[in-house]
């Protein structure tokens, strides 16, 4: 395993879910963070939480990934001490809706392709040039089973994951005459708040998806990500799909205890 202590890491979607636990996993590892999120007070209290528990450097930052000008400015004005990023975790990302296509919410489609490409290629296009001019860098996305397998009533979520996946594997194409290491981790069912904001907040719905299967948390795909992020510099994991033992594909899953 190699050492990661003191290295930068950028955590887009940091405010919960797989984001704040890769922030726990990298700040255990001595990584310094720059934690992203639209909630900022939420932010804060991570910080906070991992200055004082494992005496890491953290830069909060407010910020909506589908706002190209605020991923163009917030990399641009990071603190000198700041701009020399490593490790890229490009977590930020949603479903909104599960409706057949000619169903749906086009409101639901853009939010979820602003967030899920667009997003991902904002931030990715603003911090891997300086990777790339530092010989030095690991990028890696979350993307999901989603965007190996897909279901019904998904069609543009699954879309945008097909576009994860693509997105990853010419990145590292592009760079593979340089020592940057391009990964995904691609998870399948994680209890985390990604299904209440598919269904706009009902709780009631969300709880549905979860019930009676022993699902990931996100700890587990936390450790994925580190896992990705500390192998030997000659190493490359180029991809992680991760799933509960009870799920086969994005639509194949056992209810109910193991036999």
């Amino acid at each position: 395993m190699a050492s990661i202590r003191d290295m930068i890491v950028f955590i887009t979607g940091a405010s919960s879910g797989i984001g704040q636990s890769c922030a726990h996993a990298f700040a255990d590892a001595g990584t310094h963070l720059i934690l992203c999120a639209r909630r900022r007070e939420r932010l804060e209290t991570l910080a906070e939480q991992l200055r004082t528990e494992h005496g890491v450097r953290v830069l909060p930052v407010e910020l909506d990934v589908r706002n190209r000008a605020a991923v163009e400015r917030a990399v641009e004005e990071l603190p000198a001490e700041w701009k020399a990023i490593d490790i890229l975790v490009n977590n930020a990302g949603l479903a909104r809706g599960l409706d057949k296509l000619h169903e749906g919410d086009v409101n639901d489609w853009e939010e979820m392709i602003d967030t899920n490409v667009k997003g991902l290629l904002w931030v990715s296009r603003g911090i891997i040039p300086g990777m790339v001019e530092r010989s030095r860098g690991h990028i890696i996305n979350i993307g999901s089973i989603a965007g190996h397998d897909p279901y019904p009533k998904g069609a543009v979520y699954n879309a945008t994951k097909f576009a994860v996946d693509a997105i990853t594997r010419a990145l590292r194409m592009d760079l593979v005459d340089t020592p940057l290491r391009v990964s995904s981790v691609d998870p399948g069912l994680v209890e985390t708040e990604f299904s209440l904001v598919r269904f706009h907040g009902d709780a009631d719905r969300a709880g549905t998806v979860y019930n009676d299967i022993q699902v990931c948390t996100p700890d587990d795909i936390a450790d994925a990500v580190l896992y990705c992020a500390t192998r030997p510099a000659h190493v490359s994991v180029n991809q992680m799909i991760i799933m509960p033992t009870a799920q086969a594909s994005s639509i194949v899953k056992h209810v109910g205890p193991l036999k």
